[in-house]
């Protein structure tokens, strides 16, 4: 968005707003709102299980991975692709890899959708993470902050995916998992804050999509894709509305259980 414009797009009239990818978080942390980032699949419902263990996720855009795990001089454990797991490592962006983390473990996540969402907007007042598996407490969270910052609004980002030949030109795709993420986090927010019609319309998709969450993330082209890979515990993983019940924030650099 061109700082110059006028603010149509900005949802100014409204203090719960919703918006996708880079550009999105970017500009909501110009305007001082709270962020939420909702990748579903799998930065965020990976990220939101491992902060529910207790452990500390560095998030950080692809190929950034090893010099932020240099500057935490040694003691964090690199995210590696899910074909890697277990051979070249713990962790990965598979939800199911970090079910069992131990409390206090720190992992550094290379994403080009949740993670470097996440980092475009980290001037925002605060930054959370957030997923289906974490919908009720990210929008308590937010609730909260709400009356505790120097802030009026949130924006909640859904992240989408990065078109795999950025050459094409046909730049961000549209995730029906990211847009029932975010409209779970909505949905969930105190009724007496102003939705704008984009925020409205996610939370609609979420309501229409509630009954069955498995299905629709399994019929999802995101969906298919890791399932036709080997990878459906994911997907099933993802689908668990309000799983846990901790909020993840991020603070100097990492995010961190609120």
């Amino acid at each position: 968005m061109n700082p110059d414009a006028p603010g149509w797009f900005d949802q100014s009239a409204y203090r719960c707003r919703f918006a996708w990818g880079h550009t999105g978080a970017r500009d909501a942390a110009r305007r001082g709102d709270l962020l939420v980032i909702v990748d579903v699949l799998s930065f965020s419902t990976a990220c939101a299980l491992a902060v529910a263990r207790g452990a500390i996720v560095y998030p950080c855009r692809p190929g950034e991975e090893a010099s932020v795990a240099e500057r935490l001089g040694g003691s964090a454990e690199v995210a590696v692709p899910r074909r890697d797991v277990p051979a070249k490592g713990r962790f990965s962006l598979s939800p199911v890899t970090v079910a069992t983390v131990p409390p206090g473990t720190s992992i550094v996540v290379g994403s080009p959708n949740g993670a470097a969402c996440a980092r475009f907007g980290a001037d925002a007042p605060a930054v959370l993470v957030g997923a289906l598996v974490n919908a009720r407490a990210c929008a308590d969270a937010v609730a909260g902050l709400l009356k505790a910052a120097n802030t009026s609004a949130v924006t909640v980002i859904a992240c989408g995916e990065r078109a795999p030949e950025p050459e094409s030109g046909e730049g961000l795709r549209f995730a029906l998992e990211d847009l029932l993420g975010a409209g779970a986090v909505l949905a969930a927010l105190p009724p007496g804050l102003a939705r704008s019609p984009e925020a409205r319309a996610a939370e609609a998709a979420f309501r229409g999509a509630e009954g069955d969450l498995p299905g629709a993330l399994r019929g999802c082209g995101s969906g298919i894709e890791l399932i036709e890979r080997g990878y459906a515990g994911d997907v099933d993983a993802a689908a668990r509305l309000d799983a846990v019940t901790t909020a993840g924030v991020l603070r100097e650099g990492a995010f961190r259980p609120l």
